[in-house]
């Protein structure tokens, strides 16, 4: 809610807004943002739309819905669902995407979320906790070969096997961890050696955090299922915050920004390019000195150009 003392800083607020809203329907525009959060995002764009704008959010946490029937306005509506709904909405239905991939601060500080390894709290981590496994239900019974995938692919972790195999013997000796102090502290006694200034567990929380909620998945879906809901001239905006995610969203861009020559059938029209980038901004210095949780963030931008017939 408001007035929760958990707050959260929205990352780019102006800029991203600032982008999207160049989209060819200007104020008067239907927009979609694809991960309220705690609506920072949202509240601007309706401050800045007209009487004829509408916005579209989508959010699987609960804590988000209820921030969300706080708005008291007309022109705004929310989804309890994950933006890989996005694609359902009619095609060329939309003017302007905005997605903030970015894990809110309320869900990191709140212990009983599990998110954090500075927190003793249970081992969770789902955005949506109505529904899924949590963390710890899924390490109850994976397998070596599988907590090391995870733990390698999403968290870029070298160290994922010994990892692994550590969580395994833990299980199988006391029972399985079920609280995000214990697991930062397995995590530690095996990582031996870590950059300066970084938790050893920052890279396997991530991973988990990652895989329980299909984030990566999700994101690809949520990128297709935009340019089926973009009308031409409309806007996308993306702010990424690691790697894994930034990977997706430029290669995404990229694919789609250029036209297609099929060379198995080399006198067929090419498909056209569906969209036109328009670069990427980083947060200023000033931003980082005020946030210290946006220095990783990166917002990439890309315009709907017009629909092949």
């Amino acid at each position: 809610m408001t007035d929760n003392v958990l707050t959260h800083t929205t990352v780019l607020l102006n800029e991203a807004v600032d982008e999207l809203l160049q989209a060819s329907a200007g104020a008067d525009g239907a927009y979609v943002d694809a991960t309220f959060g705690r609506g920072g995002h949202s509240r601007l764009i309706l401050s800045r739309l007209s009487p004829q704008g509408r916005l579209l959010a989508f959010d699987k946490d609960l804590e988000a819905i209820a921030e969300a029937a706080c708005i008291e306005d007309t022109r705004f509506a929310i989804r309890h669902e994950g933006f890989s709904h996005l694609g359902e909405l009619p095609a060329g239905s939309v003017d302007g995407v905005l997605m903030d991939l970015g894990i809110s601060s309320p869900q990191i500080d709140s212990p009983e979320r599990g998110f954090s390894f500075r927190f003793e709290g249970p081992l969770d981590m789902r955005m949506d906790t109505t529904r899924g496994q949590s963390v710890a239900d899924w390490l109850a019974t994976a397998e070596v070969d599988q907590i090391t995938e995870v733990i390698r692919d999403y968290g870029e972790e070298r160290f994922a096997f010994q990892i692994a195999k550590a969580l395994v013997a833990r299980r199988q000796e006391r029972g399985p961890i079920s609280s995000t102090s214990d697991l930062a502290q397995l995590v530690a006694d095996t990582v031996k050696t870590r950059e300066p200034g970084q938790n050893p567990a920052t890279r396997t929380f991530q991973a988990f955090r990652i895989f329980i909620n299909a984030e990566l998945e999700e994101l690809e879906q949520a990128l297709e299922g935009s340019l089926r809901v973009l009308a031409p001239g409309g806007r996308l905006v993306v702010i990424s915050f690691h790697s894994l995610e930034d990977r997706i969203v430029k290669q995404f861009m990229a694919k789609h920004s250029k036209e297609v020559v099929d060379r198995r059938v080399p006198f067929a029209e090419p498909v056209k390019m569906r969209l036109k980038t328009h670069g990427r901004v980083r947060p200023s210095e000033a931003e980082v000195r005020g946030n210290p949780r946006s220095r990783s963030a990166i917002m990439r931008m890309a315009e709907r150009t017009e629909v092949p017939a």
